[in-house]
């Protein structure tokens, strides 16, 4: 019955995680571009993967069903034109800023504005699918750090590749991303803990009862695979970038995006199947 619900709700599911990947790698360009020397090349393609990737995401919203399959999660429709408007916004805001970049353009305010745009499908995803003003709080909550987690561990990636072709490239954006990826994905577990404490999300669970029962399995799962390996991976990538072991630290993350995107579907699954908070 569990993966049955989760096969279910997937279009949630995907529409999750094509719009976490999205706004997490343009945030990660957004600091890289404040905050580090990173290369021009590295900030238009992986602005562009994320331009691509919400424009997918736009196309699934638009085939998002109206109410969710035997789920205690209760979907508003109210909020359904906010949140693809904000998500073509994003897009938009995105190529262009993608174009800015290309002509050697910094364009902070314009990439500010594609970051706000897509903070904005966050808050209105939230809304709709909250169950009231504080499920939206905790749901914006857990959608903003599996967007840092999902798109964070992307750029990194893609940034590893980068000191290949640069090998003059400073150490200090892939640590930067390394280390804002291991502080993420530190909250995600305190998180964790404090949701199955508390019974968080729309099924209203008895403190901890999410370790037993039918979907202890995702559980488990969500916590191991999606959230505690990653974790040691991250640090291991810190301390490989720290060496200028680039090729190790890049392998490193290659591993941690699978693992960290299984993590963030288990997420959804468990949220928009089940209405629970992990």
């Amino acid at each position: 019955m569990p993966a049955q619900r989760i096969a279910e709700n997937l279009a949630f599911i995907n529409w999750t995680v094509l719009t976490s990947l999205a706004v997490g790698a343009y945030g990660a360009v957004v600091l890289a571009q404040l905050r580090t020397e990173a290369t021009r090349g590295f900030l238009a393609f992986t602005a562009t993967c994320a331009v691509v990737v919400g424009l997918l995401a736009l196309a699934s919203d638009t085939a998002l069903p109206r109410a969710l399959v035997g789920s205690p999660v209760a979907a508003d429709p109210a909020w359904d034109l906010p949140r693809r408007v904000a998500l073509a916004a994003f897009c938009a805001l995105g190529a262009a800023g993608v174009v800015a970049v290309a002509r050697r353009r910094r364009a902070t305010p314009l990439a500010i504005a594609g970051l706000g745009a897509g903070v904005a499908v966050l808050v209105f995803g939230a809304l709709g699918w909250g169950g009231g003003l504080p499920g939206a709080v905790l749901l914006l909550l857990q959608l903003g750090v599996v967007a840092a987690a999902t798109g964070g561990v992307f750029a990194a990636m893609i940034l590893g590749h980068w000191y290949l072709v640069t090998p003059k490239l400073p150490e200090g954006p892939l640590i930067l991303f390394a280390r804002g990826l291991t502080a993420v994905l530190a909250v995600q577990v305190a998180l964790f803990v404090i949701w199955a404490a508390t019974g968080a999300g729309p099924a209203g669970t008895a403190p901890f009862a999410v370790l037993v029962g039918p979907w202890a399995l995702f559980v488990w799962l969500r916590l191991v695979v999606g959230l505690l390996f990653p974790l040691v991976v991250s640090w291991a990538a810190i301390q490989t970038a720290r060496s200028r072991s680039m090729e190790s630290a890049t392998g490193l993350l290659y591993i941690n995006v699978g693992s960290i995107a299984a993590g963030t579907i288990l997420a959804a699954g468990l949220y928009f199947g089940a209405g629970l908070l992990v």
